[in-house]
């Protein structure tokens, strides 16, 4: 699906709540962009290269701090409320991209074919971040790149407590959100070479989303390549 055009009636079917939360999404993370998240996501993806596909790409945060000099760039969201801001904000900007319906366990993509992935702030939403990451795997190119800005189940045991307590309330909020997630346990599980990892904290935002980590994990050449 291309950024021209996002029915009107495939936006009605998002439910009440997933179209305010898209009108809110902005908003709401104003004060963790502007304390920190925003550079965070500039140095991420500046590493981007080649045909890069971006995961859960919500109203278009990262639009601004790709390179240039992608040979591709494709933006998926399943969710329609989402992917019409989305949408608008490419047909006002000058980057070019497609925006896909797809979520990231089924990525419409032919094996190996994809150099970069990007997933920022995703991997705590899909309902099966296994099959997500099986998926991720599976469309990279050999030494392909997934570039990661997530937060996670905290280190602190008291706070991880309160990520658990709050679970259900904040994924019932947050369209999704599992605040309590260990994802780089999930990312590291799946065999791929993890480099330049970094914990640090997202400022100005509730406790039970301030663990963060960002780095890059990459597909190791396989025997038979």
């Amino acid at each position: 699906m291309s950024s021209d055009a996002v029915p009107s009636a495939a936006v009605k079917d998002s439910s009440l709540w997933a179209r305010a939360f898209a009108a809110l999404y902005d908003p709401l993370l104003w004060v963790g962009e502007r304390s920190g998240m925003s550079a965070r996501r500039r140095d991420l993806l500046g590493r981007a290269r080649g045909r890069t596909v971006e995961l859960g790409s919500g109203t278009g945060l990262n639009l601004r701090y790709y390179p240039d000099s992608l040979d591709e760039l494709t933006l998926t969201e399943p969710e329609a409320a989402m992917r019409a801001r989305l949408s608008r904000k490419l047909r006002r900007g000058r980057r070019p991209a497609q925006v896909v319906d797809a979520s990231a366990e089924r990525l419409p993509f032919a094996d190996e074919t994809v150099d970069t992935v990007v997933s920022t702030l995703v991997l705590c939403t899909v309902d099966d971040p296994d099959a997500a990451l099986r998926e991720i795997e599976r469309v990279l190119r050999p030494r392909g790149r997934l570039l990661f800005l997530e937060h996670v189940r905290a280190r602190s045991p008291r706070l991880a407590s309160w990520q658990d307590r709050l679970a259900g309330p904040w994924q019932r909020f947050a369209e999704g959100c599992h605040c309590n997630r260990a994802t780089l346990e999930l990312i590291r599980a799946r065999g791929l070479e993890l480099e330049d990892i970094q914990e640090t904290s997202w400022r100005g935002m509730p406790p039970i989303v301030r663990p963060l980590i960002t780095g890059v994990a990459t597909k190791a050449i396989s025997d038979h390549s």
